[in-house]
Parts: C-alpha cells; sequence; structure tokens
C-alpha cells in the first residue's frame, strides 16, 4: 500500500509539472488525437472502397482497433521511464541515484513522466469504441464489460513488457535499440485488424513470441461473440489475456538480469 501511494504521488507531480503549461499540454494532446485519427480515417476508407475484408466489417475492426489503440496509450504513458533509461539515466549516471532510493526501480519509472499527451490517443480510442458499440454491433454485458477490461489491463501489461525489456538491453548498448519500435509501434498496427487476415507465421509470432492475438483479438472475438474462422474454440478469448502478465514477469525477469549488469559510469 506505501508503494502504491507513492507511485501515485509521483504521477501525481508529473502530470502537475506538465500541466504548468496548460496550453503546451493541450496541444500535446490535441496533436496526439489527431494523428491517431488518420489511421482511422484510412481505415474508413478501406472499408468504404471494399465494404468488407475476408468476411470482417469496419464495426468489428473498429473494436479490435480501439481495445489496442487504449492498451498502448496507457502503457505507453506509464513506460517513458524505460524508454528513455539509455539517454537519460544510464548515459548520465543519473540510475545510480535511483538504486540508492529505497523504493522499487520499477515503480520509479513508471511514474518519472507519465505523459499526458497519451491521453489524447486513449480519447481517440474510445471514441472508436463507441461507433464499433453502434457498428458492430456489440451486446454489453456485465460478462463482456468485464472480459473488455481484463483484456485491456493484459495489453497495457503486454506492451509494458516490450518497454521493459527495451530499457533492458540499454544495460547493455546505452542506446534505445530502434528495433523495440518494431513491436510496440507496429504491434499497434498489426493489431487493429483481426490476426485472421494475416499469413500463418506472422499470427504465430504474434500469438507464441509477442502474445498480442492473445489481449486482443481472441477476447475481441469473444466481445463480439463471433466463432474464430481459425477455429480457436471460444472460452480462448476469456483466458488468453493472461499471457499479457507472463510476458510483463518474464521482461521483469530480465530486467532483473540487466540490473545486475550494470556496471555504473565510474565517474
Amino acid at each position: 500500500m506505501t508503494h502504491i501511494r507513492l507511485f501515485l504521488r509521483l504521477v501525481a507531480a508529473s502530470l502537475r509539472g506538465q500541466l504548468r503549461y496548460p496550453a503546451s499540454a493541450l496541444l500535446l494532446t490535441l496533436s496526439q488525437f489527431l494523428v491517431t485519427g488518420i489511421e482511422v480515417v484510412a481505415i474508413w476508407a478501406l472499408f468504404d472502397r471494399f465494404g468488407s475484408v475476408q468476411g470482417w466489417r469496419i464495426g468489428e475492426v473498429a473494436l479490435f482497433y480501439a481495445l489496442v489503440h487504449t492498451m498502448f496509450a496507457l502503457a505507453d504513458a506509464l513506460g517513458r521511464g524505460f524508454d528513455i533509461l539509455g539517454t537519460e539515466f544510464l548515459r548520465t549516471g543519473s540510475f545510480d541515484r535511483l538504486l540508492l532510493r529505497p523504493r522499487p526501480l520499477a515503480l520509479q519509472l513508471m511514474a518519472h513522466e507519465v505523459r499526458l499527451s497519451r491521453f489524447g490517443r486513449l480519447l481517440q480510442a474510445l471514441a472508436v469504441l463507441a461507433f464499433a458499440s453502434v457498428a458492430a454491433p456489440i451486446a454489453w454485458t456485465p460478462a463482456t464489460v468485464a472480459l473488455a477490461l481484463f483484456c485491456v489491463a493484459g495489453g497495457v501489461a503486454l506492451f509494458l513488457g516490450i518497454l521493459v525489456l527495451q530499457g533492458t538491453l540499454a544495460f547493455w548498448t546505452v542506446e534505445s535499440l530502434e528495433i523495440a519500435n518494431v513491436f510496440t509501434y507496429g504491434g499497434v498496427e498489426a493489431g487493429q485488424y483481426p490476426m485472421a487476415v494475416y499469413a500463418r507465421w506472422f499470427r504465430r509470432l504474434l500469438t507464441f513470441v509477442v502474445p498480442l492475438a492473445c489481449v486482443a483479438y481472441y477476447p475481441g472475438l469473444a466481445i463480439l461473440g463471433r466463432a474464430d474462422p481459425l477455429g480457436a474454440p471460444g472460452w480462448l478469448g476469456w483466458i488468453s489475456p493472461l499471457a499479457g502478465f507472463a510476458f510483463l514477469a518474464l521482461s521483469f525477469a530480465a530486467w532483473r538480469v540487466g540490473v545486475r549488469h550494470y556496471a555504473s559510469t565510474g565517474s
């Protein structure tokens, strides 16, 4: 409980610091809303031209889009510390200060800079979710609402795990490797469409290596009440978000190895 209170206090301090310049914070949030909105226009144009893609309608795809962008917006807001670990902490030696504080490293990094601008992406995703609820349509019941919250939590854990791995690599490279963007931004782009439209090898990659399908595709099918064209059982979507938490646990296991490898800057 002490750690939670500290985390909330650090988050509040970060947000207050950004709100000292309200115009800048508003413009950054608005830019995130508009930039992601361009992607929505592209998807709408695709379905306006072809009507459906392999039997998937725009309302159904909108649900996958909303879920994935909600997950990533929350994870990106919380994972800034891991993203800049190499450039702002390890290279400058500031990481030593974090080690000296009697608080968990992960908590300090997650609360380092909670980016208010990412709420622009979140608001845009929620707007798309409202559209999907009407266009699909989706029968929201207590069970499907609970499943949506569960899969979003699993997705936040998954994307946060990717950022933790990116930070872990910085213990050996210092630089933040762009390869991580393949699984963060690339994963967002891939996850906003049903996995059934992709090649088998790519589906396996996004199921067993980076389990994006487990936190978005299968729960999305359960929320829609639609059978999987690939033959997966319907109950899978109700438990598959657990893969996101397992991925985060493995990421933190690698993180602990990286912390033990750290040898300070020597100055």
